[in-house]
């Protein structure tokens, strides 16, 4: 007979509490510590890659605002350059056309403005001390807000560096002309292959993303060109009226150095919001010179000027090519300033509309096929990328 096994004995066997029990239990503890390894690991890898990331993109900022000041130029010069595509002109002889047309225009502003403006500015030297000697006569014979002035010239000049210690500056000068001529090919060059290669990289990038929505990455995309392209064609506009209208103005009122003070002006238009304010007050300080008369004449004409520009230019020039609010162009030019220096506000307001517009289309939902398309010199069928 079979006998039946004691009530107080349990069998071994798999999952109960016998030997190969405990070394699956043990099995499974050793795989489940394995996979959280593996995760924090992982997890570990993608944050130092993401911190290395940023931190060489922090360190090739520089390269970074070069490249989109290309990617800015171009979505400028795009419309002129499709416009004379569609008359059977290449893109390569467009562009070409488009930077010969540039370079007249310097040119051109050499050629009347700076012989001018040169003579404007000797007329200015003559009038001031060119000696210490003479520095300290002029002060000790001067009262005033003058006075003060030139005691601080004078002051400075006891501490600039003499004989060799001029040469290390020099050399920094010289250095800096040499990068500075090297960035504005850099951007042009590459304004010019970004013209080429621009549909090639959307194509690329929509191509990555589902297709339900590569239609709305690509309307946002050439949303964000015709935005670009608008507000730098608009500026370059701004420039020339605000340059032109408040030479003649300084010019009938006497002020002094007329030309080079409207130059000055219509160059710190590309500043927002503390560019203009710096020329007024430069204008004015310039007045005083002459009579305070002269001083109030000038402050006037460049409030008028600036009404004129916010109600009348700006709204059928510009319109709402960035559709920016002023509180948001004044965060954005201060924040830009802050964190990649001076140079970078010139691209604080492309960088805003940039920003806005992804916000608008990811955020708020917005169409990017149903927002108007800022038109700048250019018709609505010229913006359009065939």
């Amino acid at each position: 007979m079979n006998q039946l096994p004691s009530a107080g004995v349990r069998e071994s066997g798999p999952g109960l509490g016998g030997p190969d029990g405990l070394a699956g239990a043990e099995d499974r503890g050793e795989g489940r510590s394995g996979s959280t390894a593996r995760r924090a690991l992982i997890g570990t890898i993608v944050a130092v890659a993401v911190i290395v990331s940023a931190l060489a993109l922090w360190k090739l900022k520089l390269v970074l605002a070069l490249l989109f000041a290309a990617v800015v130029v171009a979505a400028a010069m795009r419309p002129g350059v499709e416009a004379l595509r569609r008359r059977g002109i290449p893109r390569g002889v467009g562009v070409g056309i488009h930077y010969l047309g540039l370079l007249g225009l310097v040119a051109l502003f050499l050629w009347f403005a700076v012989p001018r403006a040169l003579n404007q500015l000797e007329a200015a030297v003559g009038s001031t001390p060119t000696s210490g000697s003479q520095l300290k006569q002029a002060a000790n014979h001067s009262t005033g807000i003058k006075h003060e002035i030139l005691i601080g010239v004078e002051k400075r000049l006891k501490k600039l560096p003499s004989g060799t210690g001029f040469i290390h500056p020099a050399l920094t000068v010289t250095r800096r002309a040499f990068e500075t001529l090297i960035g504005v090919f850099f951007v042009f060059a590459c304004a010019a292959y970004w013209i080429f290669e621009r549909d090639r990289a959307v194509d690329l990038v929509t191509s990555l993303i589902a297709r339900p929505k590569r239609k709305k990455v690509r309307d946002t995309f050439d949303l964000i060109d015709a935005k670009l392209g608008a507000f730098v064609r608009g500026e370059i506009l701004l420039i020339a009226f605000v340059a032109t209208i408040l030479s003649l103005a300084f010019w009938l009122i006497g002020e002094p150095y007329w030309l080079l003070l409207g130059i000055f002006a219509g160059v710190f238009e590309m500043v927002p919001v503390i560019g203009p304010l710096l020329a007024g007050a430069v204008a004015i300080g310039v007045g005083f010179t002459a009579s305070w008369h002269v001083a109030l004449a000038a402050g006037l004409a460049v409030l008028i000027v600036r009404l004129l520009e916010d109600y009348l230019v700006l709204p059928r020039v510009l319109g709402h090519a960035v559709g920016l609010s002023p509180l948001l162009v004044l965060v954005s030019v201060f924040a830009t300033a802050i964190l990649f220096g001076g140079f970078a506000v010139l691209l604080a307001i492309p960088i805003a509309a940039v920003l806005a517009t992804l916000v608008d289309v990811a955020v708020r939902g917005k169409d990017p096929a149903e927002e108007e398309t800022p038109t700048v010199l250019f018709s609505a069928q010229d913006t359009e990328v065939t």
